[in-house]
């Protein structure tokens, strides 16, 4: 009977499965790698798991977790059943503790304003008590010469001492809601518009008996990212060139970044890994072809910096807003009040801002001063489950989502703030090796990467056509070997701050040449020679020559090497042809029709070239030669 009761006992627990006991597992971010657009989050945990089966949540994530990228790594004498990930709607993200404080401003200034605005009313009711008493003696009794003068008296000090007091209760009142406004600014900037649910990863387990498990939970989130700066400086164009390689880190993931090991990548993880491929290019006749041409602007390219502002849907300005250069790593978000601006690349076409909760835009660079507004984004946030599986032998073993080995890592805290440079097979890591916290507020945060003192040869750069400046132009020879990014760059020659440049890091040049900016020591003019001006007809064929005077003078003090552009035009059909007549020495390319001249001009020394062509066409068609 004994044995009958052991197996109905058994055969119930068979029937019915162990229920999962559900607990917390407490975990901080220990190290985040951040991309140039997106970061890999690394969360650690420990927990005392008791035997048999567990859901373990990890709560208060980021509500912007890529759930195909969690990963689970953990230690102990357990399984790992699965790993799913929700958001939690019902729980809010911890607000910044700087909001609490903030809040408590606000509630203190409210109440003064309360004050200050009762404080009218009574003195309103007083002067009104005045008005109706001003009536002496009533309408038949007059009052005398003595109380006519003392009621005067007493009227004007008591109006004067209202209408002082009104004064200066308005005055408070105006400061008052300027300091309301201001922190109320401060507010929207920490925490954004709205709250924003939780992100939960839950992991089921199943232990044989009670162990300690260690836990790594890894994953990509969104709204965070980081822009290449640089500061080069030139003391002296005898000495190397000092270029301090920083990164501006911003972060809007929901979740503060409290002492966390930081790794900064120029990889990044939302571009397609699939390489292209070529299709085949069937050529037709062109009354058969349609081409396929952008509908917008092109930028003119005497514009060199965009600036502007970013609004949301009411006319308030968006701070922490995302600008980037589309198809670069130039890029910078948006101050307190709205604004941003940035230095352009050479063929940027598009703007692309982005900003949480709102729908992103490609905006056409068709102006110096680009301004818009976001419109919310009508795609809430849905939530998402993704769940792995693992076999009965799960701990060696591993699944999609989900990865159970051993690790064992060690926090070092370095000494000062140095950064380590990690070359991996498809990108660059540079390792900060003091930790940092980073505030969940879009704000940006500079670290500086790595200092160079690089040997570079100098040159001035000189375009009259286009411009009458001369340029300084820093040549760095086998510049690979420094790892950088397309980014702006603060150019200070002689200690000063003599403006922005761009870092072309993408060129497949040998040699990388920065712009240092314009020298007014060096005159530059180049004019129009009306004597070699001249036009003529010879059978069928019109004959035209242009003539132009470049007039190149250094003011300073040293030796410089000037480098001079200009051109002569290039026939496209053969009915027009054009001959170079008088080049002053310069190196024609005849195929872009690019005119150089390298010239070594000592302190004060003026030199004067000529440049002139003729150009011959049909006499009955027109060119433009201007």
């Amino acid at each position: 009977m004994k044995f009958l009761t052991l197996l109905t006992l058994f055969l119930a627990q068979q029937a019915f499965p162990q229920p999962f006991t559900e607990r917390e597992l407490k975990t901080s971010i220990t190290e985040v790698t951040v991309y140039v657009e997106g970061g890999l989050i690394t969360r650690t945990g420990t927990l005392n798991i008791p035997p048999g089966k567990s859901l373990l949540k990890i709560k208060s994530l980021s509500p912007y977790i890529d759930e195909k990228s969690i990963q689970v790594k953990a230690t102990g004498d357990f399984t790992v059943l699965s790993v799913n990930h929700q958001l939690n709607y019902l729980s809010k993200l911890k607000k910044d503790v700087k909001i609490d404080s903030l809040l408590d401003e606000i509630e203190s200034l409210e109440y003064q304003l309360s004050t200050a605005s009762s404080r009218l009313q009574v003195l309103a009711e007083k002067q009104s008590l005045l008005d109706e008493n001003k009536n002496l003696g009533g309408e038949t009794a007059g009052a005398s010469l003595t109380q006519i003068k003392q009621a005067i008296v007493f009227y004007d000090q008591e109006l004067t001492a209202i209408k002082a007091e009104e004064i200066k209760v308005n005055r408070q009142i105006r400061e008052l809601h300027q300091q309301k406004d201001q922190i109320e600014k401060e507010i929207a900037a920490v925490q954004g518009k709205e709250d924003l649910p939780t992100g939960e990863i839950d992991v089921r387990i199943d232990a044989p008996a009670r162990t300690l498990g260690t836990f790594q939970i890894t994953y990509l989130v969104a709204n965070t990212g980081w822009f290449p700066k640089y500061d080069v400086r030139v003391s002296t164009v005898e000495k190397p060139l000092e270029l301090t390689y920083k990164a501006d880190v911003y972060q809007n993931t929901g979740v503060n970044w409290e002492n966390a090991r930081l790794k900064l990548s120029n990889g990044n993880p939302n571009q397609s890994g699939v390489a292209p491929e070529l299709e085949t290019w069937y050529l037709n006749y062109a009354r058969n072809t349609i081409l396929n041409r952008t509908t917008y602007g092109t930028l003119s390219s005497a514009v060199r910096n965009v600036s502007g502002r970013i609004l949301d849907e009411t006319g308030e300005p968006l701070p922490g807003v995302n600008v980037i250069v589309k198809g670069t790593t130039v890029g910078t978000v948006t101050d307190l009040d709205g604004y941003y601006s940035l230095t352009l690349p050479n063929g940027a076409t598009h703007l692309s801002v982005s900003f949480i909760g709102y729908a992103s835009k490609e905006l056409p660079i068709t102006s110096t001063t680009i301004n818009t507004r976001l419109e919310p984004d009508v795609q809430q946030l849905q939530e998402v489950v993704v769940t792995g599986y693992a076999s009965a032998n799960a701990l060696q073993g591993r699944t999609s989502g989900i990865t159970i080995r051993g690790t064992s890592s060690l926090k070092r805290e370095a000494d000062i703030i140095t950064t380590r440079t990690i070359e991996n097979q498809t990108t660059v890591e540079f390792e900060v090796d003091e930790p940092y916290s980073i505030k969940s507020n879009g704000d940006k945060l500079s670290v500086d990467l790595n200092s160079y003192e690089i040997e570079t040869v100098y040159e001035y750069y000189a375009v009259p056509k286009l411009d009458k400046d001369a340029f300084l132009i820093a040549r760095i020879i086998n510049w690979d070997q420094y790892n950088l990014l397309e980014g702006e760059a603060n150019l200070y020659f002689e200690d000063t701050y003599v403006g922005r440049s761009i870092l072309d890091a993408r060129s497949l040049d040998d040699t990388l040449n920065i712009s240092l900016g314009r020298d007014k020591s060096i005159v530059i003019g180049r004019e129009k020679v009306d004597e070699y001006s001249k036009r003529r007809t010879i059978g069928g064929n019109k004959i035209e020559s242009r003539g132009f005077k470049i007039i190149a003078r250094n003011k300073k003090s040293q030796q410089i090497k000037l480098t001079l552009f200009d051109q002569i035009p290039v026939a496209a059909i053969s009915e027009i042809s054009v001959s170079p007549e008088q080049l002053s020495g310069g190196s024609l390319n005849e195929k872009t029709g690019e005119v150089t001249w390298e010239l070594m001009l000592q302190p004060q020394q003026q030199k004067g070239l000529q440049l002139s062509y003729e150009v011959k066409y049909p006499k009955y068609e027109k060119v433009n030669l201007e």
